[in-house]
């Protein structure tokens, strides 16, 4: 017999609808409060500044309450609800990010809640507001988007007459250049394939679609060959340093230190440079992502914890309660401040249409220096090139873990990327047989 979880994504897959469960209506979707006998809903999450968050919704409601409750992050969060699912009692608001939505609307854990979100759109950027659906239904609320830009070492660029790449061609250029000099033009962690997945969704693949009535499977497009080519170069070349960022402090220190002058960062992750670094703040400086040649400026929406999302649960029964206090926590000037700092909250660039006032409190004038205020342009013009196409597949944890297996021996040059992404293609066809969905490639 099919089990629950493998009848819904069949059902997603279709098109027919998901579990009755995850549905809500307006006679389902909420309950009645009061000051004296307040809607408290279970609310997990672990960004830096979300308790700040919680407690000015609870000084500001007094008919619905948040109780919070800190988690380790994404992966054990992930863990901790498919157990609570299971036993029947989620929480009402879980922190996620876009690309497990699918998964856990797959697997019945997620409610509809378009009605009460969707009259909103105009409020959110649209690469934020793409993320927090599925075929046209919502089932979170954008908290964060994830515009994605280059920081590089302005003194070493400088010191070998070197410019901000603005092509993939130029990027490996200027890792040419900086080799004989024992420099490093970039980091790719043995555990952390996002690279291959970014530029892939950057140069316009799809790894996954819906196709009438099934899932069509194909990592093996031009868009994503393109993006192996360019990884290809780089590792060929020994143009990356390749530390874990299981030893965070070293990999930093490594920039620090002008061992490697390179990233492809959103503003959430500057903050661990501006905390760790001793020598070189100053001498950072943003520019706009590479781009493919010939083709147009577009950021890749981005993975790692970004395209920020607060979810609504299957089993909440205060559905309306909680997709308001969502929408509360991403629009609210005050809260959204709080978060956009990285002091108060987590860096994290709002979700909103226009958040190009809380740009000044996301990047840091310490880091930046000379180069603060140009950096401005360059984090708002990102902003509004987010992809807003890319399909996060019903199995997407569990492939992201197969690609980090493949992506550490591409890394050590025991396989080629295409030759990841053929294994790509065959294990995902037939993991999602396995799990009874519909599926061509």
């Amino acid at each position: 017999m099919i089990s629950r979880t493998f009848r819904a994504a069949v059902a997603f897959a279709v098109g027919v609808g998901l579990l009755s469960g995850c549905g809500s209506s307006k006679s389902s979707g909420g309950q009645t409060g009061t000051a004296s006998s307040p809607v408290v809903l279970d609310y997990w999450g672990w960004n830096n500044g979300l308790p700040t968050v919680v407690d000015a919704f609870n000084a500001s409601h007094k008919d619905v309450q948040l109780k919070y409750t800190k988690m380790q992050g994404s992966d054990p969060t992930l863990q901790q609800l498919n157990n609570a699912f299971k036993a029947g009692n989620e929480p009402c608001l879980v922190q996620g990010t876009a690309e497990n939505l699918t998964t856990l609307v797959s697997q019945g854990e997620l409610a509809d809640v378009t009605q009460w979100v969707a009259p909103h759109k105009a409020e959110f950027n649209a690469g934020a507001f793409a993320g927090a659906g599925v075929q046209g239904k919502l089932y979170a609320v954008p908290t964060s988007s994830g515009p994605q830009f280059t920081i590089y070492r302005t003194d070493i660029f400088q010191q070998y007459g070197l410019k901000p790449p603005a092509t993939w061609d130029d990027f490996i250029a200027a890792g040419e250049a900086l080799k004989p000099h024992g420099i490093h033009i970039t980091n790719y962690a043995g555990e952390d394939p996002s690279t291959l997945v970014v530029l892939a969704m950057q140069a316009g693949a799809h790894w996954y679609r819906i196709n009438g009535n099934s899932w069509k499977v194909d990592f093996q497009d031009p868009q994503s060959l393109k993006a192996a080519a360019v990884i290809q170069k780089v590792v060929d070349d020994d143009l990356d340093s390749q530390l874990s960022f299981a030893d965070y402090a070293a990999v930093q220190r490594n920039y620090d230190n002008a061992g490697t002058v390179t990233r492809q960062i959103s503003t959430w992750q500057m903050g661990g440079m501006v905390k760790n670094f001793t020598k070189s703040n100053g001498q950072w400086a943003l520019a706009p992502w590479p781009t493919f040649g010939g083709d147009a400026s577009k950021t890749p929406a981005g993975t790692n914890n970004s395209a920020g999302l607060t979810m609504v649960t299957a089993q909440c029964k205060a559905k309306a309660q909680a997709a308001e206090a969502a929408l509360w926590m991403s629009t609210d000037s005050g809260a959204v401040k709080t978060m956009a700092d990285p002091t108060t909250g987590s860096g994290l660039m709002p979700a909103l249409a226009d958040p190009t006032q809380f740009i000044d409190g996301a990047i840091s004038a310490k880091l930046l220096g000379p180069n603060y205020e140009p950096a401005k342009k360059v984090v708002a013009d990102s902003i509004g090139t987010v992809a807003t196409d890319w399909t996060f597949g019903p199995d997407w944890t569990a492939m992201y873990a197969q690609l980090a297996d493949g992506w550490a021996k591409v890394l050590t040059k025991q396989q080629k990327v295409t030759d990841l992404l053929a294994h790509m293609q065959q294990w995902t066809v037939g993991d999602l047989k396995s799990r009874g969905i519909n599926v061509e490639g």
